[in-house]
Order: structure tokens, then C-alpha cells, then sequence
């Protein structure tokens, strides 16, 4: 479709009201957090983390209009979305290359068994089965983009995948704001820690917003780890797509009608090309310092959106089962994981 300056324009002008209502969250939360600097040394609560929990406070008391609602999505997924692609430019091959096969390995070990396990546990609490491995997928690879390609493989309905999502959205939240605190209680190290957040925390840009806090190590750590965790997504499907052929009697899986981008995100190949090029030292250390910087700004504002999109009277409406399942699920997930990080040997 051709696009001319009118409907460019255009779209800047819906895009604007929300927009401005992500900036001014994002900066209170960047001024609460200079003032936490100032008055009690340091930022206890990192503006990431302020960000959301403003957002949150506001979309409690006001819900935005639709003529927000642009801004803040485009927020929330396509300026978090580029943070993500920028952080590429601060990792390189050897990174990867330090854990080897291992880690690999040990992600898709983590990935399978989290699916089986909150599988069984959304079926041992009664919920129907594309409910359950909606969830599973969910909880064990990337949240809504898990659910967006697992959906039309399993036939999963509208009122499903709106529950599933609604889930996604309110506890990725609590993962991000309380997995930090495991660092103290668990006595983690950073690289742990990154692992940890990779392996655990639901969405890729949220990885950002669990381990920015903590230091740039568990940042890098975890990004790489999550992004191994997505790459799980396309064998599951098509595990997912094989099985509903038999059970329905198809040849052919809905996989194959799958959209490349539900199963490699575009922003996770710009990672890698941007990861590529830094090994290959075509980008500069001063610009991949520059990069960090704009991805952290970005990732202040994408949460900032976050927090106004999330309803937390959702998990009220969703039910007992699918509430106890989910966070069953969740604490299934991190025990996983953390014996992962033992298995692995990760120091």
C-alpha cells in the first residue's frame, strides 16, 4: 500500500494523545527516581520499575479513551520492540560462544518440561484442554506471542485466548516486579540472575524491566537467554500443528499457514543482525554504548505503556482454576529453572 504524506501525518495524529500520556508516566517515574537518588543515596525502585507501577496506578483510577489507545499500544509493543532490536548491538559471539551448547540445550530442556508440567496442572484443575495448552505455551515461552501462535494451530476461541492473554499481560507484571527480589533471598549472582529472568519472565521486552535493575550483566544475560527461549516457539508449533493433524484427521498442520513473523519476531532478527555485526566489530563500542541508552529510554516509555494497558480487576473476572493454574504454573516454572541453573553449572 502506498504511503503518502497525508496518511503518514494522519497516523502521527493518532498516534500523539497516547504518546504524550506514556511520556508524562515516563518522566514522573524518571524524576521519582532522582529523587530516590537524592534522598537516600540511591534508586531503590528503578524508573523501569516505577514506570509500570505508575501506569498500572493510573489505569486503576482512569482508563484512558480510545483516542489513547494507539499511542500506548505502539508504545508498549513497537518502541519496546526496538529496544530489544538495539540491545543486539551491545552482545557478541563470544557471549554465546562462553556457554556453548549447554545453555542451548538447557533452555530447550526447561521449555519442554515447563509446557508438560502446566499442561497436567491446567488439566488436573478442570480447565478444557486448548485453555490448558494455551497457557502452557504461554507460561513457558513468551506469553502473548506464544498463545498469538498456538492459537489457530489448536482452534483455540476468541474467549480463550482473550482470558489466556489478559493473564499474561497482568502477571507478567508481578514477575517483573518481584523476580529482583530473589537476587538477595537466593543470594544469585548476576549471571544467575540473568538466566533466571531469561528462562522465567514471560514476554522478551519484559526481560528488560526484571533485569535493568540489577545490573547490565544480568541485562545482557537474560536478553540472550529469553531470545533462545523464543527460538523454542517454531518446534512447538510445530509439535502443536502435527498433533492436532492426527487428532482431526488433516495432512497438513495449521502451522504451515503460520505467518513467519508469529515464529521469528522481526525485532529478534534485528537483535541477531545487530549481535552479528558487533561481533564482526563493524559497529563501534562508543556506538553500541549509544544504543544501551536509547534502548533503556525506550524501555522506560514501553513500560510506562505497559502499566496503563494492564487491568488487574481481569484476573477477578477469569476465575479460580485458571488463576490457581497460572501461577501453579509460574512457581513450576521457576523451580524448573533454578535446577536448570544448577544443572548447568551457571556461576
Amino acid at each position: 500500500m502506498k504511503i503518502t504524506a497525508r496518511s503518514f501525518s494522519s497516523h502521527l495524529h493518532s498516534l500523539a494523545p497516547g504518546l504524550a500520556l506514556t511520556a508524562a508516566v515516563a518522566v514522573a517515574a524518571l524524576g521519582l527516581q532522582s529523587l530516590e537518588a537524592a534522598w537516600l543515596g540511591r534508586a531503590w525502585l528503578d524508573g523501569v520499575v516505577l514506570a509500570i507501577l505508575i501506569g498500572v496506578a493510573v489505569r486503576s483510577c482512569w482508563k484512558p479513551g480510545k483516542g489513547f489507545r494507539p499511542g500506548v499500544d505502539f508504545s508498549a509493543r513497537t518502541l519496546l520492540e526496538v529496544a530489544v532490536m538495539l540491545l543486539g548491538a551491545s552482545i557478541s559471539a563470544s557471549v554465546i560462544a562462553a556457554q556453548g551448547v549447554t545453555l542451548l540445550l538447557g533452555v530447550a530442556a526447561v521449555v519442554a518440561l515447563a509446557i508438560l508440567v502446566s499442561y497436567g496442572i491446567g488439566r488436573l484443575m478442570g480447565l478444557e484442554q486448548r485453555m490448558a495448552i494455551l497457557i502452557a505455551c504461554g507460561n513457558s515461552i513468551c506469553g502473548n506471542s506464544a498463545i498469538a501462535a498456538a492459537a489457530p494451530v489448536i482452534h483455540a476461541d476468541g474467549e480463550d485466548v482473550a482470558s489466556a492473554i489478559a493473564f499474561t499481560a497482568v502477571f507478567g507484571v508481578v514477575v517483573v516486579l518481584t523476580l529482583p527480589l530473589l537476587v538477595p533471598l537466593l543470594g544469585l549472582s548476576d549471571t544467575r540472575y540473568g538466566v533466571l529472568a531469561g528462562l522465567t519472565v514471560y514476554a522478551v521486552p519484559q526481560v528488560l524491566a526484571a533485569t535493568a535493575p540489577v545490573s547490565a550483566v544480568s541485562l545482557h544475560t537474560g536478553t540472550l537467554v529469553k531470545l533462545l527461549r523464543v527460538l523454542m516457539l517454531g518446534p512447538v508449533v510445530l509439535v502443536l500443528s502435527l498433533f492436532e493433524g492426527r487428532t482431526t484427521g488433516r495432512s497438513e498442520g495449521a502451522a504451515g499457514r503460520l505467518p513467519l513473523r508469529h515464529m521469528v519476531p522481526w525485532f529478534i532478527l534485528g537483535f541477531l543482525a545487530l549481535g552479528a555485526l558487533r561481533s564482526l566489530g563493524v559497529i563501534p563500542a562508543a556506538v553500541a554504548v549509544q544504543a544501551s541508552s536509547v534502548a533503556s529510554f525506550l524501555t522506560v516509555l514501553a513500560m510506562a505503556a505497559l502499566g496503563l494497558g494492564v487491568d488487574i480487576r481481569a484476573v477477578a473476572r477469569a476465575g479460580l482454576r485458571v488463576t490457581a493454574t497460572v501461577v501453579l504454573s509460574l512457581l513450576s516454572l521457576g523451580a524448573i529453572s533454578l535446577l536448570a541453573i544448577h544443572w548447568m553449572q551457571i556461576v
